[in-house]
């Protein structure tokens, strides 16, 4: 079942963006139960958590304060797919206090082993007022690819911003690696993932002297039923340390799929 593409965007999870798909990351997402649409080759599925820290690429969007996310995809067995993703985020005049991200793309196997994933993620903040900085929404083309090593999924992707307004007309980059597997006979599986950002983006973490950084998670998910899933997570990142910003933290996420 195909997870939520905000999660494998973030090492969130923004996903990653969103920042895609770090493995994700704080903001785990859960794989979703596809209900099918019979007849039309179409399936929908839908995810909800609750984070004690949303954690995007190491940073912190809550301000270390609990959030609640969740998604809805819609996707076609040709492989093309619409979705969408909120949280809420510490509120503040150019953003607001909710994140709301508009994807769609296409996935599927380009040869035996390997599978690629590319599209488009729209960052919204419907109740920012954009401020001096001007506006808050972005842009954010991805692409991934993901292949199985004996028990071990391993997934590389790359996201790329360009030049946008709201990005201070400069553009960003994040790359990232990551790997999870199963361990044998329980229903816990482990995580890792480490992502590059430079440019923009890293703005926040640039006032501090860094025009880029680099972040890190390790995480386990506990299945406690078919839909039903506990992760905890830490994640930190080389980046100046700032309380409920860049510092390290251990995130525990509940989350629920349908």
């Amino acid at each position: 079942m195909r997870t939520s593409t905000k999660a494998t965007l973030g090492s969130k999870t923004k996903s990653g963006i969103i920042g895609l798909s770090a493995i994700l990351l704080a903001g785990t997402a859960v794989p979703a139960l596809a209900q099918e649409v019979e007849g039309s080759g179409i399936t929908i599925s839908g995810n909800a958590a609750l984070t004690s820290d949303y954690r995007f690429r190491g940073l912190s969007f809550s301000d270390g304060d609990i959030a609640v996310q969740g998604g809805i995809d819609v996707a076609h067995e040709s492989g093309f797919y619409i979705g969408t993703w909120a949280s809420s985020i510490e509120d503040s005049p150019t953003f607001g206090h909710t994140e709301l991200d508009l994807y769609g793309g296409w996935s599927g196997d380009v040869t035996d082993g390997l599978t690629l994933d590319v599209g488009l993620l729209y960052y919204v903040y419907p109740n920012g007022e954009g401020g001096a900085a001007g506006p808050s929404d972005y842009f954010e083309p991805y692409a991934s690819v993901s292949t199985t090593l004996g028990p071990v999924e391993l997934t590389t992707g790359i996201a790329y911003a360009w030049s946008q307004a709201s990005l201070g007309d400069n553009d960003n980059v994040y790359i990232y690696t990551g790997v999870s597997g199963g361990i044998p006979n329980t229903p816990i599986s482990l995580n890792a993932n480490i992502g590059i950002n430079d440019g923009s983006l890293g703005n926040p973490v640039g006032v501090l002297g860094d025009d880029n950084y680099i972040d890190w998670t390790l995480g386990a998910d506990w299945a406690i039923t078919e839909n039903l899933t506990a992760s905890v997570a830490y994640t930190d990142t080389d980046a100046p340390s700032v309380n409920n910003f860049t510092d390290s933290a251990v995130v525990f996420t509940l989350g629920v799929s349908f």
